[in-house]
């Protein structure tokens, strides 16, 4: 990366744990100042922002923005300005989940993951465009999925949902080509996050089976290459899209699944 972010202003959603903590890492190991954000105690929070801020030497907030409401959001990328005096790179990485078929599927967790999948990264975007436009160079990154190219049973929200992140994902890109902005995603595979790692657990508990030979089994129903991908591998397409090696790339998904959508 050279010193290409070293001075770089960063806000990652939904980076106190899994990929985006591991993308805040990354950025902070580069020289960006990044503001994390997520739920929980606000203690632990603490504890990752300030362990991060040790690790790297880098200027590391913290916002508790709720990434279900939009005056949140809107306050967090305004923090974030406020902090850093500027912003030039969004990733829009806060997600949830929720399995059930269509026609047992609660209401109430459809329009939370369209929230908080979706929408969120609209009011995000919409907040840091002008601020990217002023900084004169702006990044912004989605984190979609292997569900947002193709489909899976009893996910309908959240194939939906990143579905529709490729297409805010395309759109943006073509709103800003003739800017020195960039807008992409980026479309894992099975990931061994906290939130695979529920699935996995109720997926080895409903057949009496291992934690462990359940994840193989997961493994072998999409992923050709029977490998999880890791959070650093995502962070590391992270940094890739930050370099000038791409500048003229807008628009796409980034893959990283094993082989799984190429079948």
């Amino acid at each position: 990366m050279g010193d290409s972010l070293k001075g770089r202003a960063a806000l990652v959603t939904g980076s106190t744990s899994g990929i985006g903590l591991a993308m805040a890492r990354a950025l902070a190991g580069e020289g960006c100042s990044v503001m994390l954000n997520g739920l929980g105690d606000p203690g632990e929070c603490e504890k990752i922002r300030a362990d991060l801020a040790a690790e790297t030497g880098a200027e590391i907030g913290y916002h508790p923005a709720d990434m279900s409401k939009p005056a949140e959001i809107r306050d967090a990328v305004a923090k974030t300005v406020e902090a850093f005096g500027g912003l030039n790179i969004l990733v829009n990485n806060a997600g949830i989940q929720h399995v059930a078929p269509i026609d047992a599927f609660p209401e109430e967790k459809w329009d939370a993951i369209i929230a908080i999948n979706l929408s969120a990264a609209f009011h995000a975007i919409k907040a840091a465009l002008p601020h990217l436009r002023k900084a004169g160079w702006g990044r912004i990154v989605n984190t979609a999925s292997a569900h947002g190219l193709v489909a899976s049973v009893n996910k309908s929200a959240y194939v939906a949902a990143k579905h529709g992140i490729m297409g805010l994902t395309k759109a943006t890109a073509i709103e800003t080509a003739e800017e020195p902005i960039t807008c992409n995603a980026i479309n894992p595979g099975w990931v061994r996050t906290p939130l695979v790692e529920a699935q996995i657990r109720a997926r080895a508990e409903e057949k009496g089976v291992s934690v462990e030979d359940e994840a193989i089994a997961l493994l072998s129903e999409k992923q050709p290459s029977k490998k999880f991908t890791t959070p650093e591998q995502l962070a590391g397409i992270l940094l890739f899209l930050c370099s000038p090696a791409a500048d003229q790339i807008t628009g796409v998904p980034m893959v990283a699944d094993g082989g799984w959508t190429s079948q």
